[in-house]
């Protein structure tokens, strides 16, 4: 009988499972107005005006709103704000000589200070009619234009920051236990040519979601150089077991006889059925726990026609199983 077999030497095995994820923005954000008002301008920056896809930095103007009302306000209460600490410094200068009562300063005293919060809430107001880029990142969608009137909560754009992303993939409950050892993850985004990415462990959630009962993982991912967009699918690399040492077979080479599990290896040019016990699946390789020995050669091809004891011919050895099919 002619057959092919496989020389048994130590090698790494993993105990690996791919999930399918997605990738989300770090942020995502609508703004909205925080004062009512007309639109009246799209601030330009960098000769540009603020549209879809413009790069912001955190504290850039996106939108103006017509500010003359809010700066009449807070022109009126800084006033009255002036007028009651003028008031209050001649009244203690007064009640110093006992011209005026203890009842009239405390009146100053509270004038000034809603005079000030008055102050602050004008000065406040003012400030949100230029609407700002709450973050760095990247202005997704515009909801308005100029000459549009905004009324308080309008949505005005949103914003997403993606110069790092969260890629988000289920859990199982079975892997639970090993996805909390592992702080670094291999990703891989089919849509980029199948380009593998490191992420680092961000949060695991700590209940599951009640309708697929899985546990939702959020990866961190560096997206500096911006080649990865929010909701492309990925496969996440989960390495539950390495076995830098270990000893494994093609799956296909063990034969299933009742309840014990069977290879065949070649000693003095004849077939020895071996009785083994198997241990990790890595792809189409099989941990070998017990049987077997480094340096032994395993039928992996021409197994299912032998008998214990046949005498056998070796027609190739290999040293890998990813030499069999060469």
């Amino acid at each position: 009988m002619n057959v092919v077999t496989l020389s048994l030497k130590p090698g790494m095995i993993r105990d690996q499972i791919d999930l399918p994820g997605v990738t989300e923005p770090w942020v995502e954000l609508t703004i909205s107005a925080e004062v009512a008002g007309k639109v009246v301008e799209k601030v330009v920056t960098e000769g540009a005006a603020v549209t879809e896809g413009a790069a912001v930095t955190k504290g850039d103007v996106l939108v103006r709103i017509d500010s003359r009302d809010y700066q009449n306000a807070y022109t009126s209460a800084k006033a009255s704000h002036k007028l009651a600490n003028s008031a209050l410094k001649r009244l203690k200068k007064l009640h110093n000589r006992q011209a005026v009562s203890q009842s009239q300063l405390d009146n100053a005293v509270t004038e000034l200070a809603r005079t000030c919060a008055a102050m602050d809430n004008a000065r406040i107001a003012l400030e949100r009619t230029s609407i700002r880029a709450p973050f760095s990142g990247v202005v997704n969608a515009m909801h308005i234009d100029e000459g549009q009137y905004l009324a308080v909560g309008d949505p005005v754009a949103q914003m997403l920051e993606i110069d790092r992303l969260k890629v988000r993939v289920g859990i199982p409950e079975s892997d639970v236990a090993a996805v909390q050892r592992i702080d670094t993850f291999n990703v891989r985004i089919d849509a980029l040519d199948g380009r593998t990415f490191v992420a680092k462990k961000h949060f695991l959630s700590k209940t599951a979601d009640p309708m697929a009962r899985l546990y939702n993982l959020d990866l961190k991912l560096d997206n500096s150089g911006g080649e990865v967009l929010p909701d492309m699918f990925a496969r996440v690399e989960i390495i539950k077991k390495e076995l830098p040492n270990g000893l494994s077979i093609p799956l296909y080479s063990v034969i299933s006889r009742n309840d014990d599990q069977i290879v065949y290896v070649v000693r003095e040019n004849r077939a020895k059925a071996c009785s083994v016990k198997l241990g990790l699946l890595d792809g189409w390789r099989v941990e070998v726990t017990e049987g077997l020995e480094p340096g032994e050669d395993v039928v992996v091809v021409g197994h299912r026609s032998l008998n214990d004891g046949e005498e056998v011919k070796v027609v190739k050895r290999v040293t890998a199983v990813e030499e069999i099919l060469k």
